[in-house]
């Protein structure tokens, strides 16, 4: 654990040192985020910190304010709270989409846009927290993996893939249906990696193929559309390789990053390493209804989706008829899913023809 601490310190002041200007963090009241912090206050320093929260709907907080002030009232950083109401999320939606370089469904890749944008007219560098649980086995998923018996892929795909391929195949149309690609790439790279568990393997694989294909990628996009650059200091080659040393057991103790809520015990307040896990929640485009709802019926039931005809109406008006009730296995929007893809290549493809 010494060691680990030690990288951590170290790692966290180069990011800082390397800049010439202020640098900030992106504080979402996680572990995480809430640690970045509490190492830079070890060094003496304090950095500037933003947090930012939605409307909540029944279902979800839009926030967690609450545990984010529990740092800022630990370290007295300058903080700044930011509240984006669901009416500019939606009037905002296709600035953000205009901004991916390729469809980004996850709901924080708008809330990483919209973040980025007040942060930058106060800083222009940041540190976020992207990595961590990749790194050290903080997703519910893992442990799911690591008890389940068959195939790599078997014990891989129940527990992650939002949609099994027999789904898939309901979904597209038959122009657009094919093998299994997902189901081939994720079996040859699990088979491709070393490791003394499966759980190994798996990080192994996370670290090197997801996080640079869709977190830190959303993360990049958006922070830069503002001229915002985002440090990961989680994914710095040396804390990962050190990382990869650590046992399993000891990564995912404790409900998961069990190694890192030790180091971070005593740091940062104990409200945050014993919270529950969350997630960078924007519940108007989780729970979708009222205009969200409106919003994706007419692009989903517009003449350029018709004429594309990537996905099979009688899949599409099942969404659309009951969208709180078809989920992802991460409790991702599947109507979202279909709505951003077909909304990104209406903004980004359509117009170049």
């Amino acid at each position: 654990m010494e060691a680990l601490r030690g990288k951590l310190l170290e790692t966290t002041a180069r990011h800082q040192a390397i800049s010439d200007v202020p640098v900030g963090v992106l504080l979402s009241g996680g572990l995480d985020s809430s640690l970045l912090v509490g190492l830079l206050a070890e060094h003496g320093t304090l950095p500037r910190t933003f947090s930012i929260g939605f409307e909540d709907q029944p279902e979800e907080k839009g926030s967690e304010f609450e545990y984010s002030d529990l740092v800022v009232e630990r370290f007295g950083t300058q903080h700044t709270q930011i509240v984006i109401p669901n009416g500019e999320v939606l009037t905002r939606l296709p600035d953000a989409v205009d901004a991916m370089a390729e469809p980004m469904v996850g709901q924080d890749a708008v809330a990483f846009y919209l973040l980025s944008e007040q942060v930058s007219r106060h800083v222009k560098v940041v540190q976020s927290g992207q990595g961590a649980d990749e790194v050290f086995g903080g997703y519910f998923w893992y442990p799911q993996m690591q008890a389940a018996q068959g195939t790599d892929l078997e014990r891989f795909a129940p527990h992650y893939f939002d949609r099994d391929d027999a789904e898939l195949q309901t979904l597209l149309t038959p122009a657009y249906r094919g093998a299994d690609h997902t189901g081939r790439l994720v079996s040859e790279r699990l088979a491709a990696l070393r490791g003394d568990e499966y759980i190994d393997r798996v990080l192994a694989f996370d670290v090197t193929t997801l996080i640079v294909d869709d977190p830190v990628k959303r993360v990049d996009n958006m922070t830069m559309a503002w001229g915002l650059e985002a440090r990961v200091p989680f994914l710095d080659h040396e804390l990962v390789e050190l990382a990869m040393q650590i046992p399993p057991a000891l990564k995912m103790a404790d409900g998961g990053k069990g190694i890192l809520k030790s180091v971070a015990r005593g740091m940062i307040p104990d409200g945050v390493i014993d919270r529950p896990k969350g997630y960078f929640p924007v519940p108007a485009l989780k729970f979708v209804r009222g205009e969200f709802l409106d919003f994706m019926r007419d692009i989903l039931s517009s003449q350029a989706s018709r004429e594309r005809g990537v996905f099979e109406r009688a899949y599409v008006d099942k969404l659309l008829a009951a969208p709180d009730q078809h989920f992802t296995r991460l409790q991702g929007s599947k109507l979202w899913h279909l709505a951003l893809f077909e909304f990104w290549l209406q903004r980004n493809v359509d117009g170049l023809r």
